[in-house]
């Protein structure tokens, strides 16, 4: 039951992600705001709901290192597995803006969080100094996007995120509500079954919850941003695609890892520390000379991010195995 409980959860977070992020991307556009803040925003904490609500439940049921392992294997998982399928689907091109303000912002989060969890814990006084950063982000990152506000690009956004609902107005806002309201609420079903199967699972063959959240809760939280990024490719939307995967590992480190450490402080297990988080540093450092050479990345870069990604899943299989 378990493994069904594991299948079920996914299927629940990844038409809750899909709902949330549609009703949530259609009430941001009716307020002017450029598809590429859109996805940096709306659309990265949209698909990143289902990471938050299984590591604030994962805290609060006593498995921190389910919690800690979803938030470092998702941004893993965005950069090394969604960006790179992305990039193979269609080479991706990059606005100024992600190397100016949106990469340096990941790393440097990404950066915060090692100098925060060297002690092996992460308590509310730095959970709130995350949660602090994160809305100084977001309000900077709306400023600027209103200010450069594109409604031609906006009008093509429309296009990926809402065509499905066929109307305006009063009627297309209700709508967008109504998604949101019933992608929240699958959200929590699926991430409810989804850490009781994974908790379960662990038990079963011995592997530490630490593992189970750097591999299946952290890929299957991260189906809402697999999606989104590959449909948004494959539309030609390349700002979306590239500012969801970079502001979804953006708002896990900042906002997952902030409020879950604000309603239950955190451990941080050992080989997190020595391995993990330093492949998550390694993997933001290596995609800054992909977007900054020629503003895209290409197919080869993709297959790169995609190969390495593998390697690092293989290495924590095999120590997870390993008598």
């Amino acid at each position: 039951m378990d493994w069904v409980f594991v299948g079920l959860g996914l299927g629940l977070l990844a038409l809750g992600g899909e709902g949330l992020v549609r009703g949530a991307s259609g009430i941001a556009l009716a307020a002017r705001v450029t598809p590429a803040v859109v996805g940096l925003t709306i659309v990265a904490g949209g698909t990143s709901m289902p990471e938050l609500v299984v590591s604030v439940q994962s805290a609060l049921g006593g498995n921190g290192g389910l919690a800690v392992g979803n938030v470092v294997g998702s941004n893993l998982f965005n950069v090394g597995a969604i960006l790179g399928i992305a990039a193979l689907v269609r080479p991706l091109g990059v606005t100024g803006s992600t190397v100016r303000m949106e990469w340096p912002v990941m790393f440097l989060a990404t950066l915060q969080l090692y100098l925060l969890a060297r002690d092996g814990t992460v308590d509310r006084v730095e959970g709130a100094f995350l949660l602090a950063a994160l809305v100084t982000f977001t309000a900077y990152a709306i400023w600027l996007g209103r200010a450069t506000s594109a409604t031609e690009e906006g009008e093509g956004f429309a296009e990926t995120v809402t065509a499905s609902f066929g109307t305006t107005g009063a009627r297309a806002v209700a709508l967008n509500l109504l998604a949101v309201a019933v992608g929240v609420a699958l959200l929590a079903g699926g991430s409810t079954l989804l850490v009781s199967g994974a908790v379960g699972i662990a038990s079963s063959l011995g592997v530490s919850d630490t593992v189970i959240g750097l591999t299946v809760v952290a890929a299957g939280t991260s189906t809402p941003e697999l999606v989104t990024s590959l449909v948004a490719a494959r539309r030609g939307q390349d700002d979306i695609a590239v500012a969801n995967v970079i502001g979804s590992c953006i708002f896990n480190i900042l906002g997952i890892a902030s409020l879950t450490a604000l309603t239950q402080p955190l451990t941080v297990a050992a080989e997190i520390l020595s391995r993990d988080i330093w492949w998550m540093i390694g993997g933001a450092a290596v995609l800054f000379p992909m977007i900054f050479t020629d503003r895209r990345v290409s197919r080869l870069e993709g297959a790169v991010l995609l190969s390495g990604f593998s390697v690092y899943l293989a290495l924590v299989v095999l120590d997870a195995i390993r008598p």
